[in-house]
């Protein structure tokens, strides 16, 4: 899947055991062993769009006695602030074994212009192989066609090879598909997904929105019948993947029919994965839910199997060590099915790793907050929540921040975080972004001036923090203010909009930090629980000078080892804003 590019005022690393290769294939293999999802989280090779293809005991090229999981990938080279898809290349990775970890790496199995001699080089988006009736392996990707002279110059072409690793050679000579052949369309040809069931072939391919089918003879490459369009998958956007289970089709897709109230998605560059299911491959559809909630990159890419009497989900991500929406990294996790509907619905997936909560001891508070802001709704190519995500990239994306650009700005927003206990703070960090200088009044621009307020509940209204050291509205890093330590629940930030006296800019940011006055005293603390009880106290005593404030405490999980009989332990935890370090309780069990 591929995110349509616009500006916005337009719109875990994981230990690698690595070990040579074993199995025949292509050269540069390896074999590593994961600790987790991404499969290869640590930088040193992006990969996107899996296909994940099952190659039985036996089948050409398996001769290791037991059936294989190939995931064939994407490789994406975008540098860290680079906001296009830079793909030369496919790869793969291959396990006996999901659940052991263990994966061999092939980087580099085909590239466009060393297969298609019709084909320029780069632009290697999704593709997919399949075993076809004659039991070799057909890989239909979506490739640049060099001597076209259509509007959009991608075409799928078909490679082919008696191992699932190659060597490939291209099978039609030419263009499958194309905005010129078989028969002429105006839609991006790319995203092919197929379906093989005997003698018959069907090839699903589309983006934006449109959806195309076109049935093939058993040759894999002749068409039978006419293009048609698919519909009855609500919010279809791209990244179809077509399966069988049981007598019933299942059509997964990156959706994107974003809104405030949408099952999917609240911002447009963001996708889940939904999908649809009939009786017959060529419909009708009807749609069926989310199965994969957004992910961390803006685009989402499904393969779903079923290997070893398990099905499986293989996705990207933006998790991997320098990972970012054009650097992702495939993962991958288990579908379990809802048998009690007729057809059976997959249930919405649990990615692996549970995403956990940042314990890491730091003044910034702003990640306990609830956040409210002045443009409700937001926009829907905006994220209100990378406010606090503490995430602020080279070259951001719309969703990588909060905005208010409508094409008709009104001259004042404000950005309002919540805590739900009283907090003592005394900075802040912000990060603005632009498209268009202060004072043009167009666009996005850094505010003209803005402040701070806290809720003062003396006075029950919005008072301006005391002598703050400035507000500086700057574009290139953290804009930071310090101001008199004030207790309070809530803190806003004020921005009156850059104008050009006519009209005004948007105001858009990436990240807004507040920093928590640090304490007099923090006590050593000593807790009591009960036998077999894990629950320690979620606050703990903070001293301001006079002031006492109770603040959340993020303990390590306590080990049922510890409290299964009476004695001591010790444990760890982190105080909200507490940036010294860790405190240390001694536990003592009754």
């Amino acid at each position: 899947m591929r995110t349509l590019i616009r500006t916005a005022a337009g719109v875990l690393a994981a230990g690698l055991l690595l070990v040579p290769a074993a199995s025949a294939g292509a050269a540069d293999s390896y074999t590593f062993t994961s600790a987790g999802n991404p499969i290869l989280a640590d930088g040193s090779y992006y990969s996107a769009d899996p296909a994940p293809l099952v190659v039985p005991a036996g089948a050409p090229g398996n001769d290791t006695g037991s059936d294989q999981l190939y995931v064939y990938t994407g490789h994406d080279e975008a540098g860290p602030a680079v906001n296009d898809f830079i793909m030369n290349e496919w790869g793969a990775f291959r396990t006996g074994a999901v659940a052991s970890g263990e994966w061999t790496h092939y980087p580099s199995l085909m590239r466009p212009e060393g297969v298609f001699a019709w084909a320029t080089r780069g632009r290697a988006y999704a593709g997919q192989v399949v075993r076809g009736p004659d039991g070799r392996y057909y890989w239909y990707v979506p490739i640049h066609e060099a001597a076209s002279t259509a509007a959009n110059k991608f075409a799928i072409g078909v490679a082919v090879s008696a191992s699932p690793t190659g060597p490939w050679t291209d099978h039609l000579g030419g263009p499958l598909i194309s905005q010129r052949v078989p028969t002429a369309n105006t839609i991006e040809n790319i995203d092919p997904t197929i379906l093989v069931e005997g003698n018959r072939v069907v090839v699903y391919w589309g983006t934006f929105g449109q959806l195309r089918m076109l049935e093939f003879a058993a040759d894999m490459k002749t068409p039978v019948g006419t293009q048609q369009t698919v519909t009855g998958l609500t919010g279809f956007f791209e990244a179809p993947w077509i399966f069988k289970r049981g007598t019933t089709y299942y059509l997964a897709y990156a959706g994107n029919n974003a809104g405030p109230t949408s099952p999917c998605t609240p911002a447009h560059y963001h996708a889940c994965i939904a999908y649809a299911t009939a009786s017959a491959p060529t419909g009708p559809w009807t749609y069926r839910g989310t199965v994969l909630t957004p992910v961390s990159s803006t685009t989402s890419h499904p393969g779903i199997v079923e290997f070893a009497g398990q099905w499986y989900i293989a996705y990207h991500t933006a998790d991997a060590a320098g990972g970012g929406h054009f650097r992702r990294s495939v993962a991958i996790d288990r579908v379990e099915w809802d048998e009690t509907l007729t057809p059976p619905r997959m249930k919405q997936v649990a990615q692996t790793p549970v995403r956990q909560l940042d314990r890491t001891p730091r003044a910034n508070i702003a990640q306990a907050a609830r956040i409210t802001v002045s443009n409700n709704p937001v926009p829907t190519q905006y994220w209100t929540r990378a406010l606090n995500d503490e995430i602020v990239r080279a070259n951001p994306l719309p969703p990588d921040m909060w905005g208010t650009w409508t094409g008709n700005n009104p001259a004042q927003q404000w950005v309002q975080y919540t805590w739900d206990q009283p907090v003592r703070v005394t900075g802040s960090q912000i990060d603005f972004w632009n498209d268009q200088p202060q004072g043009s009044g167009i666009g996005v621009a850094a505010p003209a001036s803005w402040r701070i307020q806290y809720w003062n509940q003396a006075t029950a209204q919005w008072t301006d923090v005391s002598r703050p050291s400035g507000y500086p509205t700057g574009t290139a890093g953290p804009q930071a203010t310090t101001f008199d330590p004030v207790t309070t629940t809530q803190l806003r930030a004020v921005f009156n909009a850059s104008t050009n006296g006519s009209t005004y800019s948007a105001v858009a940011v990436e990240e807004w930090k507040v920093l928590a006055a640090q304490p007099s005293a923090v006590a050593t603390p000593e807790l009591t629980l009960p036998v077999g009880s894990t629950q320690l106290p979620g606050t703990l005593p903070v001293q301001y000078g006079a002031e006492t404030l109770r603040l959340p405490v993020y303990w390590d999980a306590v080990d049922p080892a510890d409290v299964a009989q009476p004695g001591t332990f010790t444990v760890r935890g982190s105080i909200l804003g507490y940036a010294a370090g860790w405190v240390t309780a001694t536990v003592t069990v009754t």
